[in-house]
């Protein structure tokens, strides 16, 4: 019994030896294991953002193994990645421990980093005109940008955009340049050829040459330049893709034409019809533009003057010279006899135009679709153009101001129903209602040709006025001034008041042209 009881105690106490020299032995050899010697924090573990990675034999390890993680995301893209990558590390001293593979550990980083990815600036071009700006992923787009821009004007594909550096900026910045396409090597050799026996022939004429002029033949015709009017500026960038058009909508915003706000000065001798004509816009969209200045087509207008109009352009406007031929109906120019002695309001035509017929060659400058300016190098008159004649006043006319201050207007000039017996249907003036005893000013100086009482007027003023005009002022209860009396603008002449066929206090005004009454408010400023 003893001899069994000692040597089940041995039993157990090898069983537990060779328990404990097998684990050892497969912590020994066990993939990924391996030992320690004691010498401080030997064992790191890695959290990335938050996420457990593995562990390290050291912390430089770690933090190499980042740097390639999100070197390897960052080379997925072309632009700037931004992310999150907050690493910690913590060591401790072991005897033992698994440790992570570095493949490992870099594949588990990225699979971190790519969830944390904040945004990707991508490599970009902004292009900028004037106050226009867009934002092109290449500068191979910027360029068939541009090139869509001259492509509209270059029905011959004779030009190229070429982008260069801008010396004049800091480095990166780029303008863009239009260059005439250069020729192929058979063109080239063709126009070898072609020089060679054109300097023989040449050479040969001028013995016969009789100074005479160039033929029509004998020019160049097509389109000779072209270039940006305005100056183009390109930066390189690095914006988040949401801020990035599309190569399709930059070319739809910078070609099609905007409208933007323009100024027309006014020239002698113009119109609002003509002006209408000249710039191509309505009427009624130049009245409504200038609406504090003009009130309809026969507004006065003076030279000097700027009316705002609507000017369709594009974002990026281009200018070109072509040498054109032409033959066209032409105008002689208007020829002016300028009178001192009449207002510019007065003209008399002493000769009608007749349109003469003519063939020429011409530089012609364009700005888009607009013609700018022509040189003419040929012309050839068929028929002479007859010139229209026509004498002019210089003297600017006298201005006419409402002749009151305040009050309501309460009648104006037209057909009316009779507001009282004895009035007429068809009202000649405009009337105003005020108090009785309201100071009337002359509307435009002048000489007094009436003051005293008129029938149906009550109390009454006519002023004869420098243009041959006439104003008159009706109903008042009293009057300042006598007939012969000269007066000046704004001077006072009367008070207004009830007198004559009238309906309650108020002052009626009338402007007379060549004695017959018109609408006064046409010709208040």
């Amino acid at each position: 019994m003893k001899f069994l009881t000692r040597n089940l105690k041995y039993i157990k106490y090898t069983y537990v030896k060779m328990t404990f020299l097998t684990l050892f032995v497969c912590v020994l050899f066990l993939d990924g294991y391996q030992g320690f010697a004691a010498e401080g924090e030997n064992y790191f573990h890695i959290v990335l953002n938050g996420v457990e990675i593995g562990a390290a034999a050291d912390e430089d390890t770690a933090e190499r193994l980042l740097v390639e993680a999100r070197r390897e995301i960052a080379g997925k893209s072309e632009g700037l990645t931004f992310m999150d990558a907050d690493l910690s590390v913590q060591g401790e001293e072991v005897l033992w421990g698994k440790l992570d593979r570095e493949d490992v550990l870099q594949d588990r980083m990225g699979e971190v980093l790519e969830k944390s990815i904040r945004e990707t600036m991508h490599r970009s071009y902004t292009l900028k005109v004037n106050e226009y700006i867009v934002n092109l992923g290449s500068a191979g787009e910027v360029q068939k940008l541009l090139q869509a821009a001259v492509d509209k004007y270059d029905e011959e594909q004779l030009f190229d955009v070429e982008l260069i550096r801008d010396q004049g900026r800091e480095l990166g910045a780029l303008t863009a340049r239009v260059n005439r396409r250069e020729e192929t090597d058979e063109d080239q050799k063709s126009d070898f050829v072609a020089a060679g026996v054109e300097t023989v022939m040449t050479q040969i004429g001028e013995e016969f040459y009789d100074g005479g002029e160039k033929g029509f033949e004998d020019y160049d015709l097509g389109v000779k330049t072209m270039n940006f009017a305005e100056e183009v500026e390109i930066v390189e960038a690095y914006l988040p893709e949401n801020q990035l058009s599309t190569l399709e909508q930059a070319v739809d915003e910078v070609i099609k034409e905007q409208e933007t706000v323009g100024e027309y000065t006014i020239v002698r001798g113009d119109t609002l019809s003509e002006i209408s004509i000249k710039v191509n816009i309505p009427m009624d969209k130049i009245l409504e533009l200038n609406s504090d200045k003009l009130t309809d087509e026969n507004s006065t207008i003076r030279e000097g003057d700027k009316l705002i109009i609507t000017v369709p352009e594009p974002e990026l406007s281009v200018e070109r010279m072509e040498e054109n031929y032409y033959e066209e109906i032409y105008d002689a120019d208007i020829i002016y006899i300028d009178n001192d002695n009449w207002y510019t309001t007065q003209t008399v035509v002493h000769q009608q135009p007749s349109a003469g017929f003519r063939k020429i060659v011409a530089d012609v400058h364009y700005l888009n679709d607009k013609e700018v300016s022509r040189e003419i190098l040929k012309e050839e008159i068929t028929m002479e153009a007859v010139p229209k004649i026509v004498e002019r006043g210089t003297k600017i006319p006298p201005t006419y101001i409402r002749p009151i201050s305040g009050g309501r207007q309460t009648s104006g000039f037209g057909r009316r129903n009779a507001p009282t017996k004895g009035a007429s249907t068809y009202h000649k003036g405009v009337d105003w209602a005020v108090p009785t005893g309201t100071s009337v000013y002359a509307s435009c100086g002048g000489t007094v040709a009436k003051a005293g009482w008129g029938s149906g007027y009550g109390y009454v003023v006519y002023i004869n006025h420098e243009d041959g005009r006439q104003t008159r002022y009706g109903h008042l209860s009293k009057v300042l001034v006598k007939s012969g009396q000269s007066v000046k603008q704004g001077e006072r002449i009367a008070l207004s008041g009830n007198t004559g066929i009238s309906t309650g206090p108020h002052l009626h005004f009338e402007i007379l042209i060549n004695g017959s009454q018109v609408n006064p408010l046409k010709y208040l400023n």
